[in-house]
């Protein structure tokens, strides 16, 4: 399995030809330059050695989890689970981890997607998005930080988690979401929903799958991640959310049983700002960076979809070249060995 690290950078301007001296003169938005900055890595399918340990990963993880750094680590929140059956869940994430998890025992199958994953003791869905409590910070309420930190999960919820987006269709509700201020990025997504290709594709933001190609082993997605907000040195506010979204998914073939996962790994900051200082839409989110990381997902194909790599098929696109990466393994650094090559992954 494999991660396409293209290390390309976007920002999206947030600006307006008629607005008055002063708009935007923080240190935030001189940070920002009035743009989001984008990157991706995505990790796709791998040659026969890397093929072999994450096969290995799926039908026996007791076999390969002594070879994975950092596996049976206590730092994701507990120990790894080998009872039979569906294991304990897995409490809150409220700091980095200090290694990658185990894994649970069994093979997936439709009935238990999630088997021989750590996702098997992720949240489902929404729940794995925890917030913090709100409080004021620098100039914002306390209203205007919970309101806030409810957009980004609005917004990871509609991206990532909405039935109709993870089948290809358009991400109507999340786009909804973006300030119009900040015309382009708006102008970049829908580029990128229109005409996809390798520097304009929608999978940067949004879980979308080809419908004809793979539907949902069940309705669950698992989650897991973290969100924290700070203050900037100019008053603003920061937030900044970390969520792993794990995708259970067969073939859209009749008689269909194997499963295979993709895991998506989301980085997104975002910023609350003054109104009396900068020109923003309210109830809106203003986005100042995103990255993310997609295990098992083909390399070099930027068709607007994720493609994930079955056993039983030849992967499309090109092989994976670059360094072995635990998708689930949180405690790493998203931005650790980011390069232009696709490269491996260890389990999915």
């Amino acid at each position: 399995m494999s991660v396409e690290r293209p290390a390309s950078r976007r920002r999206s301007k947030n600006v307006s030809s008629q607005e008055p001296e002063g708009w935007r003169t923080g240190p935030a938005w001189q940070e920002m330059n009035g743009r989001a900055e984008r990157k991706r890595r995505f990790l796709g399918a791998a040659g026969v050695a890397a093929a072999v340990v994450a096969t290995l990963a799926v039908l026996r993880p007791e076999l390969v989890l002594s070879r994975i750094p950092g596996a049976g680590a206590t730092g994701d929140g507990g120990v790894t689970t080998a009872s039979r059956g569906t294991p304990a869940p897995l409490a809150p994430e409220t700091a980095r981890p200090s290694g990658a998890p185990g894994s649970t025992e069994g093979v997936p199958t439709p009935d238990r997607p999630f088997a021989g994953s750590p996702a098997e003791r992720y949240a489902d869905g929404a729940a794995g998005i925890a917030l913090p409590g709100a409080q004021a910070a620098g100039t914002m309420s306390q209203e205007r930080v919970a309101e806030g930190l409810k957009l980004v999960k609005d917004f990871l919820v509609a991206a990532n988690l909405d039935p109709a987006v993870i089948r290809g269709e358009r991400p109507a509700a999340a786009l909804a979401l973006l300030d119009p201020y900040q015309d382009d990025l708006v102008a970049h997504v829908n580029a990128s929903l229109s005409k996809p290709g390798r520097d304009h594709d929608p999978v940067t933001l949004f879980s979308r799958f080809d419908g004809k190609e793979v539907r949902m082993a069940g309705e669950t997605v698992k989650t897991r991640g973290r969100v924290t907000f700070a203050e900037h040195k100019d008053g603003s506010v920061g937030i900044h959310a970390d969520v792993t979204f794990v995708y259970p998914l067969v073939k859209n073939e009749r008689g269909s049983r194997a499963v295979e996962r993709t895991i998506v790994r989301r980085v997104l900051d975002t910023d609350i700002l003054d109104p009396e200082r900068f020109r923003v839409t309210p109830g809106r989110l203003t986005v100042r960076a995103y990255d993310v990381d997609i295990a098992n997902s083909a390399c070099g194909v930027h068709d607007g979809f994720l493609h994930p790599v079955f056993d039983d098929a030849r992967p499309s696109g090109h092989a994976p070249s670059g360094p072995a990466v635990d998708p689930y393994d949180r405690s790493r650094d998203p931005e650790a060995g980011r390069g232009e090559s696709c490269g491996t992954v260890t389990r999915t």
